[in-house]
């Protein structure tokens, strides 16, 4: 199943389903890598992923429960409830779905918006964020490249540096910042290789998982 026969499955299932998107999880907490690393943001991680990243941290975000499917409404209720002003969409692989009526209910509601996507499936939705962290096992679509405020990659290993490399030659650099992260299980592993490589390439920053240092969601 390539691409677009996989996005119009998760959007079919959400057309089976009108009015709703599958939330995994929510939580009101601290951003804790990145660009927003230490703002407030109440993160809503929808269900659903076929991205298959081995090193996934969240992987009981991929499969989709029947009672996991919410009302658009009370999503954009939640931020509201827990006092946050701006939501960061997440996954899963939030892209999977269309995100154009679920952005316009927080947009309703006063809330700043973000998303943080593989970039694997087409673009929707309005957003005050974007930030692409692209995943070897699917590619991203071209039309991230030109949108994103941000580059995050993930680093398994040294040759995902390159890798990175590669990513941010298609993107301009006065208006995207660009991120590396160590892969949090190979950190000790590669965070050496990381160092040495932001020096020798200052248009890249060191991202860290601050939230799972100090251990909040």
């Amino acid at each position: 199943m390539n691409i677009t026969e996989m996005t119009i499955a998760a959007r079919e299932r959400q057309t089976a389903n009108p009015g709703k998107i599958p939330v995994m999880e929510h939580y009101y907490t601290l951003q804790g890598e990145g660009a927003w690393t230490g703002t407030a943001a109440h993160f809503i991680r929808l269900a659903g992923c076929d991205v298959g990243c081995v090193w996934c941290d969240v992987k009981e975000s991929w499969e989709i429960g029947e009672d996991q499917w919410m009302d658009l409404e009370a999503i954009a209720d939640l931020p509201v409830e827990s006092g946050a002003d701006r939501v960061v969409l997440t996954g899963g692989e939030p892209a999977m779905y269309d995100l154009t009526a679920l952005t316009a209910a927080l947009r309703k509601r006063g809330m700043k918006i973000h998303i943080e996507t593989s970039g694997a499936y087409p673009f929707s939705g309005d957003f005050d964020w974007i930030t692409l962290s692209p995943k070897k096992f699917k590619p991203a679509l071209e039309e991230y490249y030109s949108i994103a405020h941000e580059l995050k990659v993930i680093v398994f290993n040294k040759h995902d540096l390159q890798w990175a490399g590669e990513h941010a030659a298609k993107m301009d650099s006065s208006k995207t910042i660009f991120y590396l992260q160590a892969e949090w299980s190979k950190k000790d592993q590669v965070t050496p290789a990381i160092l040495d490589f932001v020096k020798a390439n200052p248009q890249w920053r060191l991202s860290m998982q601050t939230h799972k240092y100090i251990d909040i969601p």
